[in-house]
């Protein structure tokens, strides 16, 4: 994943990273953690009627800015394709995979992207853009059935037959599937009718409402719809959120500033 304005160093200003980088694990599961409490999952440009841009310049743009200041986030494809420009910079191997969201009641095409990175031997599933029950931190494709506890949330990775995987959450006890996928690699223009459709077709949650993640030490806040949610060592309380008042909750509780 290139963009001519990615620059590393405006990246780590715009996550407020200020540890030294290296190509191994440590930087990674570091990186994502950070990006993942500094950039928020949000649909604001669907939500105002645009076509989210997939062109690599346009994300680096719209999350990072020519100083490393924007105060914008995206969805799965801009959050993770900005991460992989980052892992690019530190030169390590990764590659897209399609995967297939399982949360919802019935059966739904592969919209969700997720990567997979090459760092020390080891492959890893890394994604920033899964909303509510999204990994933490990486996890490695050889873990199968082994538990992983990520602050306040435990996921694990199955693996059905060869090949196939599913990553799970676990709620009230349950283990929950959240997506799967294979080790085919996607590229990056594999994703374009997925996000035109995560755009605009009506049937989408994007399209339906609007929904704001960010996560934190202790948990997550969200925005969905007019429902704001903070979620604290696993303890939900729930706000309405009046129309008028929506602006200024997504700059005070997210950094976000629509534009």
């Amino acid at each position: 994943m290139y963009a001519s304005n990615f620059n590393l160093d405006l990246y780590l200003q715009r996550i407020g990273y200020q540890q030294p980088v290296r190509p191994d694990i440590q930087t990674v599961t570091a990186l994502m953690k950070q990006q993942l409490r500094t950039v928020a999952f949000e649909n604001l440009d669907v939500q105002a009627k645009k076509i989210v841009s997939l062109v690599p310049e346009d994300i680096v743009e719209k999350i990072v800015g020519a100083s490393g200041e924007a105060r914008r986030g995206g969805y799965c494809y801009e959050v993770n394709g900005l991460f992989a420009m980052a892992i690019t910079a530190l030169g390590l191997e990764y590659q897209f995979v399609f995967c297939r969201p399982m949360f919802y009641p019935m059966r739904r095409p592969k919209t969700h992207m997720a990567l997979l990175v090459k760092v020390e031997g080891q492959q890893l599933l890394c994604d920033l853009g899964f909303g509510s029950y999204g990994l933490r931190a990486p996890i490695a494709l050889c873990d199968i059935n082994l538990p992983q506890p990520q602050d306040f949330d435990l996921f694990r990775l199955i693996s059905p037959e060869p090949g196939q995987y599913v990553l799970q959450a676990q709620l009230e006890n349950n283990w929950v599937n959240q997506y799967g996928f294979d080790l085919y690699a996607a590229d990056w223009l594999d994703f374009m009718p997925a996000n035109f459709l995560n755009s605009t077709h009506p049937d989408t949650i994007f399209v339906q409402k609007l929904l704001v993640i960010l996560q934190t030490a202790q948990g997550r806040k969200m925005l969905v719809g007019n429902e704001f949610k903070q979620t604290v060592r696993g303890v939900t309380e729930v706000e309405l959120i009046a129309a008028d008042a929506v602006a200024a909750l997504l700059e005070r509780e997210f950094g976000l500033v629509a534009g």
